[in-house]
């Protein structure tokens, strides 16, 4: 049986082994996507996606650009019976300001949490990049609800899946752009500027690309 990939152990939370790819050239854990005009797919139109895991068996990211609806952190906490909701107004400042985000379509109903190094879970949280961690367990969720949790940090509900050579395909296809991963655009609170954003950081001006793929 072939070893279980990277991708599979992050979506179910296992930290063992997780993290000793990035180094590997050709691979873009801990890099940021960031989607082209050419894209062709209205789920990932204008994204901004974190690369949490990047192998030969695919990869997998969190977009960290999309909204959530309505969803309320405070409430979710309630939904989740982590708190009561009398005691929403008790939140410390950070579970009052948590960002709730579409993470991807895959798994819409499960919670993925990007955040700073500064919390660790043992077995539970993934070190990725550098100064970016990712735990899928309801105990950050508590930690922060009570203060105790990272300094920064977004919640993610699903993901977004590649089979394997599905996202160097993609690249190739001039869908994606990539760059190395900015703190301030994956946990910043201005969430409808962060693809502007992370375009002109490589250097676009947004208003310049084309919608029509061009090749070389």
């Amino acid at each position: 049986m072939d070893p279980e990939s990277k991708r599979s152990r992050i979506v179910r939370g296992e930290a063992a082994g997780i993290g000793d790819n990035s180094s590997e050239a050709g691979y873009l854990d801990g890099q940021l996507l960031i989607a082209m005009p050419v894209m062709g797919d209205p789920r990932f139109e204008r994204s901004v996606i974190y690369v949490c895991a990047h192998s030969p068996e695919g990869a997998m990211g969190i977009v960290v650009n999309r909204p959530a609806g309505s969803i309320d952190f405070p409430e979710l906490l309630v939904q989740l019976d982590i708190i009561k909701k009398s005691d929403q107004i008790k939140l410390p400042e950070n579970a009052e300001s948590m960002k709730v985000l579409k993470g991807g379509p895959v798994e819409t109903g499960r919670g993925f949490v990007l955040h700073s190094s500064d919390f660790f879970i043992q077995d539970a949280t993934l070190r990725i990049g550098e100064g970016i961690c990712l735990t899928a367990t309801v105990d950050i969720l508590k930690a922060i609800a009570r203060g105790a949790g990272p300094k920064h940090a977004i919640l993610a509900l699903g993901y977004a899946g590649w089979a394997p050579g599905q996202l160097e395909t993609e690249i190739q296809d001039n869908g994606w752009l990539h760059c190395d991963a900015d703190p301030d655009l994956i946990f910043g609170g201005d969430v409808e500027e962060k693809y502007q954003r992370a375009l002109r950081k490589i250097g676009i001006d947004p208003g310049m690309l084309s919608n029509e793929a061009g090749h070389a």
